[in-house]
């Protein structure tokens, strides 16, 4: 064997041991003490009000917050696409935050401007509407955690399509909102899933964010990684693997989605 080849080899064992090490054992070992107390007891654990009150409002988040990051995000995307202005790096930025910034200090960030005693305290104080440690509280969380994803994947797509067929379309007399809807939108059909993809999975396994601003009730304001967790605090440790499991479960759908779509979307390119 040369010693290139050797190389070669070497750094593939080590690539594959790292994944298995960090990924494959974590998720088996999860899986394992899932299931040893029996299938029954798994669906015991998964079927509790709590766990089915939690699902609930995990997905009552994840449907609120993705329309809104698409009708904010399309409208982004398309500003930084097809304009320049001063002070569009600085917008570039801001957007990028989520990426840099612990989703704990998002969630102190959110309660010092819209808690009781922050700088937007009289939403709550004076007009009764209650954001903190409630649901508009863990949905604001989200949105901010995941506000680039949309945004990240439809503006590339833009650059690439650039305005031509836009212009075309303006000059034969097609309104802005016709140029949009019949050909942008379905030119950033790809991008705009894929972002849609990443937000769902994003909005799935928030915890840190979204433990600031809860006021973690079960029942009432208490998503699925919340209750992950405070199972495993309370010591009901296999309750805790079982809800792990269904929220993987659930993230390996849409990991299926999106390879699905990243083999339709390369099949579109190819073609």
């Amino acid at each position: 064997m040369t010693p290139s080849a050797a190389i070669r080899y070497l750094t593939r064992y080590l690539a594959l041991g790292y994944i298995f090490v960090l990924l494959v054992v974590p998720v088996a070992l999860i899986l394992w003490r899932t299931f040893a107390p029996g299938l029954g007891q798994f669906f015991d654990y998964i079927s509790t009000p709590a766990a089915i009150a939690a699902l609930d409002l995990t997905l009552l988040v994840v449907a609120i917050v993705v329309p809104l990051n698409l009708i904010f995000g399309i409208p982004t995307a398309l500003v930084l696409a097809r304009n320049r202005f001063r002070g569009k790096g600085a917008l570039q930025a801001v957007i990028d935050l989520p990426f840099a910034v612990s989703p704990v200090i998002v969630g102190v960030a959110l309660i010092v401007l819209w808690g009781s005693a922050g700088a937007l305290g009289f939403v709550e104080n004076n007009l009764g509407i209650k954001i903190i440690f409630g649901l508009p509280g863990i949905v604001l969380a989200s949105l901010f955690v995941t506000l680039p994803f949309v945004i990240r994947e439809v503006e590339p797509v833009l650059h690439e399509l650039g305005t031509d067929q836009e212009e075309a379309a303006a000059t034969l007399g097609a309104g802005w909102w016709q140029t949009f809807w019949r050909i942008t939108l379905p030119s950033i059909r790809w991008g705009l899933t894929y972002g849609i993809v990443l937000t769902v999975a994003r909005t799935l396994g928030e915890y840190g964010a979204v433990l600031m601003v809860s006021s973690n009730l079960p029942g009432t304001s208490q998503t699925l990684t919340l209750l992950v967790s405070d199972r495993y605090n309370r010591g009901a440790e296999y309750g805790a693997y079982a809800l792990s499991t269904l929220l993987m479960a659930v993230s390996v759908l849409v990991l299926v989605v999106q390879v699905i779509l990243d083999a339709r979307r390369a099949g579109k390119e190819v073609s």
